[in-house]
């Protein structure tokens, strides 16, 4: 039987229709650090990575109901509440502060902002029981 090869994915993108991609992409840059050009909008070498497209309509945007547009992870707490500190101190519009959650493997603590047009981003960090 053949050997199934499957190919890497390096990175991914989510794509957003925004109501203004020119207030957006400052956003992004200003507020939640990224880079920020034409194509895209990324954060350490594509951590984090959006395609900002400018909606035909208001109606087009639809931001997740109730949950996450788009969810990242951080290496440990202490780098999640150094991100933390640095989107609230740049002006990322806080939608919930860190919170810990405590399961059988360990915590998880996460916490999320939300852009201008209503998208969530969640960033979380997992730390094992010793």
């Amino acid at each position: 039987m053949a050997e199934i090869v499957k190919a890497k994915i390096e990175n991914s993108l989510t794509v957003l229709l925004v109501s203004d991609v020119e207030k957006s992409r400052k956003y992004y840059e200003e507020a939640l650090g990224c880079e920020v050009n034409e194509q895209w909008a990324i954060r350490d070498n594509f951590g984090l990575g959006f395609k900002l497209i400018q909606a035909q309509s208001v109606e087009d945007v639809r931001p997740n109901k109730g949950t996450w547009n788009t969810y990242a992870y951080v290496k440990t707490h202490d780098e999640l509440d150094a991100l933390y500190h640095e989107l609230k101190t740049n002006g990322a519009i806080i939608v919930s502060e860190p919170v810990i959650t405590e399961y059988d493997w360990g915590a998880w603590k996460d916490f999320a902002v939300r852009d201008l047009d209503g998208y969530i981003i969640g960033f979380g960090s997992g730390h094992k029981h010793d």
